[in-house]
């Protein structure tokens, strides 16, 4: 029996490449529709080009250097605002949620603040900050801070006070008993939550390169579109999901070796 309880798969769904080919079946199926859909004229190709189109319009940026600009620096955006934002949402989660005095002082100013749909925080960060890189790395730590923060507070409310006490009886206390104790037992809430960011600073990355902005997957989105270049947003599109699906992959690598070290 593995950890948790869980017994592992057993059967077809126990093996990885069945797991990797049943997960490959939507999207090829989606992409049949989409090739048969476009090729029959259903869909004028002004609205829908067709997956050739989009290919090559990909080869297009490529060839012109242009294409991995954009995704790496969509990327790095991402990567430095999660970073941070889940750090925040972690450090703020733990306060709100092992102390009674932060859940009141820091609860209600959080919820409301979560509440702001995060293109109201363009005009504010390009006050703040101008348009550089820092006020598009804000809005995206913005986006990732609230999921970390929200489960990891939810999980440390509800854990077990006999394991906290047995903590305790080891002259376990403060950071101490939250490293070693708390933050391991709400470690399956904690990889929700970063999931949860990672998705949600691809969302607000799109938003972060409306600020003016010359590069970047978003960037490439609204630009596409003002010249109506449907093959290059289909393109983006495509690009975002496969940026959120391998990001988000390498969550899930880390979280099987932390729930080998610590669950």
């Amino acid at each position: 029996m593995r950890r948790g309880g869980q017994n592992p798969p057993r059967g077809l769904l126990g093996r990885r490449w069945a797991v990797v080919t049943l997960g490959l079946v939507l999207p090829v199926l989606a992409l049949a529709v989409w090739q048969a859909v476009t090729a029959s004229g259903l869909v004028p190709a002004y609205q829908l080009p067709g997956p050739g189109a989009v290919w090559d319009a990909a080869t297009d940026l490529l060839g012109r250097g242009e294409l991995g600009r954009h995704v790496a620096i969509s990327t790095q955006r991402v990567l430095l605002g999660f970073s941070i934002g889940a750090l925040a949402g972690l450090a703020v989660g733990a306060v709100v949620g092992l102390s009674r005095l932060g859940d009141v002082l820091l609860t209600p100013t959080l919820a409301a603040l979560r509440a702001v749909p995060s293109l109201a925080w363009v005009p504010l960060l390009i006050l703040w900050l101008k348009i550089g890189e820092e006020s598009k790395v804000t809005l995206i730590v913005i986006g990732a801070f609230f999921p970390v923060y929200t489960t990891v507070a939810a999980a440390l409310r509800h854990v077990d006070p006999q394991l906290v006490e047995a903590g305790r009886s080891f002259g376990l206390r403060g950071l101490a008993l939250f490293r070693t104790v708390q933050l391991p037992a709400v470690l399956p809430s904690l990889v929700a939550g970063l999931r949860l960011a990672l998705a949600q600073s691809w969302l607000f990355l799109v938003a972060a390169e409306l600020i003016a902005s010359s590069m970047g997957l978003g960037w490439l989105l609204t630009d596409s579109q003002q010249n109506g270049r449907v093959d290059r947003i289909l393109l983006a599109i495509v690009l975002l999901a496969l940026l959120g699906t391998l990001t988000n992959g390498l969550v899930g690598l880390a979280e099987k070796r932390l729930l080998r070290r610590w669950a």
